[in-house]
């Protein structure tokens, strides 16, 4: 059933979608997202900290699982309602696929304002994202839509373009893309006093006698937990671990083994941190200057 061929769509009344119009949507959102995540990115995870998170290669490994899947929930939240709201649309305001494109990016506009209600979002970060995804799909979805895609093709097609787009799109902004680097503190620098979440508090002294309050570390060989929280009095030294800067922490007693901290932050706001569990799942913490 195509658009705008039907007695009704030109009353103006929406339509049930065809499955090949949806499955081409879908196919379409599905293609456009590592276009999504290439921005982002570029313009805002480049030039950040990703404090040792791993889990690159599973991901990878999930993309064809988790692409289509994507894009059945994309069209169906933005994509296809704003075609059927497009259809709503008064014809004078213009062309159908303008009609959409403004109609999408409406919607993706409603969604951002929603997750700010529910959820706190910064509409000044999402707004433009989630309106911004709904243009790509629909400026391609108008010609694609009256052609006939048997079976799967529209989705072969769909995985060549994403792969395509990866890499090209992947070696230009690792070409591009600012590196994170993080402070050079001096032994003057760490000195002082760290602080983290329940009352952590991590004193580095000069001369390398260091005293906990409550402070994360590593637990003892045979404890089933990510981390136990230790107080009293040790020791600190500088250490190099891979190509990150941080300082090892010793204590004197029996609460945990020594803990490693990496330098992280910024030179006006460093923090050290520490993963402590699964490199992909585990908790992330940090303690920051007082």
């Amino acid at each position: 059933m195509g658009w705008g061929t039907e007695p009704e769509a030109a009353e103006g009344r929406p339509l049930p979608w065809s499955n090949d119009e949806w499955n081409v949507a879908a196919a379409l959102c599905a293609t456009q997202l590592p276009l999504m995540w290439l921005a982002w990115w570029f313009f805002v995870g480049a030039g950040q900290d990703d404090h040792g998170r791993g889990g690159g290669a599973f991901g990878v490994l999930c993309l064809p699982l988790v692409l289509p899947l994507l894009g059945v929930v994309h069209s169906s939240a933005q994509i296809m309602p704003a075609a059927t709201l497009a259809r709503l649309l008064p014809r004078r305001s213009g062309p159908e696929w303008v009609r959409h494109v403004v109609a999408s990016v409406l919607v993706g506009a409603g969604w951002a304002v929603l997750g700010h209600l529910v959820w706190g979002w910064s509409p000044r970060d999402t707004v433009p994202w989630f309106a911004g995804a709904g243009i790509l799909p629909v400026l391609f979805f108008a010609p694609l839509r009256r052609r006939a895609w048997g079976g799967w093709s529209v989705w072969l097609r769909s995985a060549g373009a994403c792969f395509v787009l990866s890499v090209a799109g992947g070696l230009a902004v690792a070409a591009l893309a600012d590196e994170y680097e993080p402070p050079a503190l001096s032994d003057g620098q760490l000195a002082g006093e760290w602080r983290g979440d329940h009352g952590a508090v991590l004193r580095l002294a000069p001369g390398g006698r260091a005293g906990l309050t409550r402070v994360p570390s590593r637990p003892d060989f045979g404890t089933y937990r990510d981390y136990t929280s230790c107080s009293g009095t040790g020791t600190w030294s500088r250490n190099l671990s891979g190509d990150r800067e941080g300082v090892v922490v010793r204590l004197d007693g029996d609460c945990g083994e020594e803990t490693s901290w990496t330098i992280g932050g910024s030179e006006r706001s460093p923090e050290l941190f520490a993963l402590f569990g699964d490199p992909d799942a585990g908790d992330l913490l940090f303690l920051t200057r007082n």
